[in-house]
């Protein structure tokens, strides 16, 4: 099977800008994380600004947008300030993420049912500026039954679930958590909405996801960027895009 069957992999570069923080300065650089990706293998990078500017800045999506060569997917709550920047920085995508200020990541996929008519405006106007817009969202049929309605053409599925259930070992629950994510698969495409997923995905589960054939993008950060440490964010990206291309080879 030929790499442009496979899904397409995102390279989430917000913790390099985390450990750039922690001690302040300007390295490590995560424009250069980004461009180190790339040359690896990566389809498009990954940047979330959050409201509290815990990792990446506002000067990182722009210094991102002009120096990479490939497709910005800009993460983001669905907020007035956040829907200026990304107007004006005009990224190839914009994912609507839930945020809270308490969490230490995402911690589960927007309630697009109950704030449908919020998502609203915030879907329409990145559409007409440009930008191809994604919802994070749970796999469930009422989500991407409202994701549908809101119009969005992208949906990303929380993997978060799943990927908890093997870490943990408790093995029936991650079997039930990657039913939901089949089906939810299966029906977001009958309903014409191209299908993402992403959210604690290392090497292993990377390559079972990949084996759902009408995945298209899996966007992976904090594992690649912790195993960058011992191998290098190159040979991370490499092993990622292998255990991918394993995934979807199995089909056939």
């Amino acid at each position: 099977m030929t790499e442009v069957l496979a899904p397409r992999l995102g390279v989430n570069i917000d913790h390099v800008a985390t450990l750039r923080n922690a001690r302040g300065g300007p390295r490590p650089d995560p424009i250069r994380a980004a461009l180190m990706a790339i040359d690896a293998g990566a389809d498009g990078v990954t940047a979330h600004l959050r409201e509290d500017r815990r990792h990446i800045t506002d000067l990182d999506m722009t210094r991102l947008k002009a120096a990479i060569s490939k497709p910005l997917n800009f993460e983001m709550a669905a907020t007035e300030q956040m829907l200026d920047i990304a107007l004006l920085i005009c990224p190839h995508a914009a994912c609507l993420v839930p945020e809270k200020r308490t969490e230490r990541t995402t911690e589960g996929g927007l309630d697009v049912v109950r704030t449908h008519d919020y998502l609203v405006p915030y879907v329409d106007q990145l559409n007409r500026g440009g930008v191809r817009v994604s919802l994070f969202i749970e796999p469930s049929r009422d989500a991407i039954d409202a994701a549908a309605s809101i119009q969005a053409p992208v949906i990303e599925l929380h993997t978060g679930a799943w990927c908890h259930a093997r870490e943990v070992g408790d093995f029936n629950r991650a079997d039930h958590e990657f039913e939901r994510i089949a089906q939810a698969v299966e029906y977001a495409a009958k309903k014409g909405i191209e299908v993402h997923a992403g959210h604690g995905l290392d090497y292993d589960t990377a390559r079972q996801i990949s084996a759902l054939g009408k995945i298209a993008e899996l966007n992976i950060g904090h594992f690649l960027i912790g195993e960058a440490v011992f191998v290098g964010l190159s040979q991370a990206v490499h092993q990622m895009r292998c255990a991918i291309r394993e995934g979807r080879a199995s089909l056939s």
